[in-house]
């Protein structure tokens, strides 16, 4: 009876890190490129005088005039400056997505942002005059922008979220894997205790 039971726990643990095995292959998969992207712009977020530069990019300045009837609707909106933006948008191309908006003296102010680049527009209420400053981002900035996620739509939210889940199932099954290491199970715990307690002491004393 026991070498059965024995038998039926050694089939279980072969069994489960077989299929750990095979998921942890289709997930590398899955998960090499975004571990690759995210790991770079990771980098270079947290050193940007790496890819400092002297030299702005330049802006495209354009006029266009809104109809009274753009004007009129956009007053009557739920968010006045919101419909502006895209009014404006219908008329001449722009860069990124509606962040903020206010009307002072009569004189409305929009900023949009993308990953892209960012707009400003200035939008006189009385008149329909409009000028757009659009300015791209240098392409290195749309990358930071696309790790970041902030201003990345929700298509590409989505893409951070899956590869957020795909990379932690991906470590949770390489930590299984390590249990059918016998000879290198004990290193690879002293490993994780060690590399655990160093990251908590460095979160606690080290950063401000």
């Amino acid at each position: 009876m026991k070498a059965d039971a024995d038998r039926r726990q050694v089939n279980w643990k072969a069994a489960l890190y077989r299929q750990s095995r095979a998921w942890h292959g289709y997930l590398s998969a899955l998960a090499f490129l975004a571990l690759i992207f995210f790991a770079i712009t990771g980098l270079l977020l947290n050193h940007p005088e790496w890819t400092a530069s002297k030299s702005e990019q330049p802006e495209r300045e354009t006029k266009v005039r809104l109809a009274p009837e753009d004007l009129r609707k956009a007053e009557a909106a739920p968010d006045p400056t919101r419909a502006l933006a895209q009014a404006v948008a219908r008329r001449t191309p722009v860069l990124g997505r509606f962040q903020s908006g206010e009307v002072v003296d009569g004189q409305a102010m929009l900023r949009l942002e993308g990953v892209k680049g960012a707009t400003d527009v200035m939008v006189d209420m009385a008149s329909g005059e409009v000028e757009v400053s659009v300015k791209r981002a240098r392409l290195i900035d749309t990358l930071n922008e696309l790790h970041r996620g902030k201003n990345a739509g929700a298509a590409w939210k989505a893409i951070i979220d899956i590869s957020a889940i795909v990379i932690l199932a991906l470590s949770v099954i390489g930590y299984v894997l390590f249990f059918s290491l016998r000879f290198r199970l004990r290193t690879s715990l002293i490993l994780t205790g060690a590399s655990l307690a160093g990251l908590i002491a460095v979160a606690a004393l080290l950063t401000p």
